[in-house]
């Protein structure tokens, strides 16, 4: 199978590089600058990506550009800071500018060929930069420029390297998707062979041999990924595989008989043991308030119990995860370590703790793409579509302690925010929308009574990934609707209120 590899030097939109890539059908994988111990001569690897950067090249603790990348003699393409570290290495100049630009430029476009193939005289695109180019390496032509850029973009045809200030990544660069289609086509030569399709035979292939004759266990959690994995490891593997299913109680209205309601329609009878684990979760959670403490409650419980439930299947050796390349991604740093933000409620510790193998098929896939592989596979859409949910739950969305009470408020809110949004035009450009429940009370009249109850929040956002996000505009109308429907008919529920804060700085959650 083709591949391009992007070498990521940590640009923030290293990650769309690849999903508009794979958009064309073309496999991409991100790689860390500093492995050195991967194979770029591989003759599946038809072309790298150097990627942005938040550094200068002119400083001293910046990336630098490997021997081996050279070496490969593959066909590069280097954007921003990746352009610069070219013309650094190659022999050319790089400044830092007086001002960093920003923003919206119009492209000239002096020669229509390669990454310009079938483009016209101009073109918008988006810049974000510190550094220009001064002067070009030996061999280098100057083959598009903008009123403040003289090197917006070059190319060294011998060698076949290409280098481009602006980013054709995002939106903002309307014909950006075209340039890359003809970075990975017209110079790479690559064809289009990563379908869904193709996906799901390659895996079944590869969950075959990789588990042999041993026993797998999954933890089921009802969302896209852990259903896709499980739904493509059972064609794959059969009855070696059991999956199990932890209710831990802070799971939304409805739900858990949902997922087994599903599953059993997917898997059939008997191929998920449900356990009932609420007054487990709830005794544990029992006066905490601080939520990193609530999520590492949550996961040391729910490893627990699924610990419990595995040993009684017995000679089970391998650890079926979700796991999406996103995580695989952001578990690597690639210019120093990340800062922490919250922890993450997921299986991490069950590997080590019960010495399992884990087998994650979905591991270099987008959740668009695992969702394109859900309807491949005959997954119905309302599980495809699954908005994202924490792993600790509802818990995450109860500010303060969690209990049974506040958690039937929460779900009764979130339940009517779900129903409103689901009959509003906005509702397929969500990325996530729920309930937030604030034990802060608030003064309100109902008939001839006064009334002192909680607050209620609606969060709803729109992002590609999750790593940002916006907050949705949602009409008046449906927000009337949402906070009339949730005051009069969630007891416990007095006032409401709607959160405009985009990510960042805020996060999606609250806790």
């Amino acid at each position: 199978m083709d591949k391009i590899v992007i070498l990521d030097f940590g640009s923030q939109y290293t990650q769309l590089i690849a999903r508009r890539i794979r958009e064309y059908q073309v496999y991409c994988e991100i790689w860390p600058y500093h492995l050195k111990e991967c194979d770029l001569n591989s003759s599946d690897i038809k072309g790298i990506i150097l990627s942005g950067s938040p550094y200068s090249v002119a400083d001293p603790r910046a990336p630098q550009l490997e021997e081996m990348i050279l070496k490969s003699n593959k066909p590069l393409l280097g954007i921003c800071y990746g352009l610069h570290l070219l013309v650094k290495t190659l022999g050319g100049k790089v400044v830092q500018s007086q001002t960093r630009e920003y923003g919206k430029a119009l492209l000239t476009i002096l020669e229509k060929r390669g990454i310009f193939e079938g483009f016209g005289n101009e073109m918008v695109c988006w810049m974000s930069h510190g550094d220009s180019v001064k002067e070009i390496p030996p061999q280098f032509q100057c083959i598009a420029r903008t009123e403040t850029c003289d090197y917006a973009a070059i190319v060294d045809d011998q060698r076949r390297i290409w280098g481009i200030q602006f980013h054709p990544e995002v939106s903002h660069t309307p014909l950006g998707k075209e340039i890359l289609s003809n970075f990975i086509f017209n110079v790479c030569g690559c064809s289009s062979d990563w379908t869904a399709e193709s996906i799901i035979k390659q895996q079944i292939q590869w969950l075959r041999n990789t588990a042999q004759k041993e026993k797998v266990i999954c933890a089921l959690s009802g969302g896209v990924d852990s259903v896709t994995a499980a739904v493509l490891t059972y064609r794959a593997i059969g009855d070696q595989l059991s999956c199990i299913f932890v209710n831990n109680g802070l799971m939304r209205k409805g739900e858990p008989e949902h997922v087994l309601r599903n599953m059993e329609a997917l898997l059939g009878k008997g191929r998920v043991i449900a356990v009932d684990a609420k007054d487990r979760f709830l005794n544990e959670l029992q006066g905490v308030v601080d939520p990193e403490q609530k999520r590492k409650i949550i996961g040391r419980v729910f490893i627990e119990v699924f610990e419990e439930e595995a040993r009684n299947l017995g000679d089970a050796t391998c650890l079926l995860q979700g796991t999406t390349y996103p995580d695989v991604i952001e578990s690597i740093s690639v210019c120093g370590p990340s800062v922490k933000i919250k922890s993450h409620h997921n299986v991490g510790g069950l590997p080590e703790l019960m010495h399992l193998r884990v087998i994650e098929p979905l591991r270099f896939l987008f959740k668009d793409e695992v969702r394109q592989l859900a309807l491949e596979l005959g997954i119905p859409d309302e599980i495809v579509w699954r908005q994202p949910f924490p792993g600790p739950g509802l818990a995450v969305r109860i500010i303060g302690e969690v209990t049974e009470n506040r958690l039937e408020i929460l779900r009764d809110m979130d339940y009517i925010i779900y129903q409103e949004l689901k009959n509003s035009p906005i509702f397929k450009k969500l990325w996530q929308s729920f309930g937030v429940l604030v034990p802060v009370r608030s003064v309100g009249i109902m008939g001839d009574e006064r009334t002192y109850k909680y607050v209620g929040v609606l969060r709803a956002v729109m992002s590609e990934d999750g790593m940002t996000a916006d907050w949705a505009k949602i009409s008046y109308e449906t927000l009337d609707i949402i906070a009339r429907r949730v005051v009069n008919k969630v007891a416990g529920i007095g006032r409401m209120v709607f959160d405009i804060t985009s990510k960042p700085p805020a996060t999606i959650e609250w806790e």
